[in-house]
């Protein structure tokens, strides 16, 4: 397991390398974690712009972690609004060229929606726990990335509701 000292170390490993300014936001677990919401995540999973991927590709070539490259805010099976980046976290560990970014807690909790398992359920009963989402932009936020989704529409719509009653209710 992945807990946020390692994944900082790591990055400030990579930062050194980094040549020019890149943005990274954080998804899923790997958001979590970094924001201390669990203890720790299984793989690393980032949001990079198409342009910088081939910067921050070549710095990761590692045996530590399982790295996933998501690009231009489509994410798992959804296409996240253009605010998406505005939305989120900026994380200040020091990094010199790595802007180091999470998710906004409410496009965590529908990207984790879209595939919704077991471990999903976790994270999102933990940041309905620790942190107050407002219900109302969880589900404007849901309506504007509904069309988006590449899967069954209406099984987004059922688990994402099942999500809102079970924890936002």
């Amino acid at each position: 397991m992945i807990t946020k000292n390692n994944l900082i170390e790591w990055l400030k490993k990579i930062d050194k390398k980094v040549n020019k300014k890149i943005t990274l936001i954080a998804v899923g677990g790997t958001a979590m974690t970094l924001l201390g919401l669990k203890s720790s995540t299984r793989d690393v999973d980032f949001c990079i712009e198409s342009k910088d991927a081939n910067i921050f590709k070549k710095h990761i070539k590692s045996d530590l972690f399982k790295v996933d490259l998501f690009y231009e805010g489509f994410i798992f099976s959804e296409q996240l609004p253009e605010d998406y980046i505005n939305k989120s976290n900026q994380l200040k560990i020091g990094l010199k060229n790595i802007d180091l970014r999470t998710l906004s807690l409410i496009d965590i909790i529908i990207t984790k929606a879209a595939r919704y398992n077991e471990r999903d359920e976790e994270d999102i009963a933990a940041i309905a726990k620790l942190k107050k989402i407002n219900k109302n932009e969880l589900l404007k936020r849901f309506n504007q990335i509904i069309d988006t989704y590449a899967g069954r529409k209406q099984d987004f719509e059922y688990q994402f509701a099942l999500i809102v009653r079970r924890h936002f209710s």
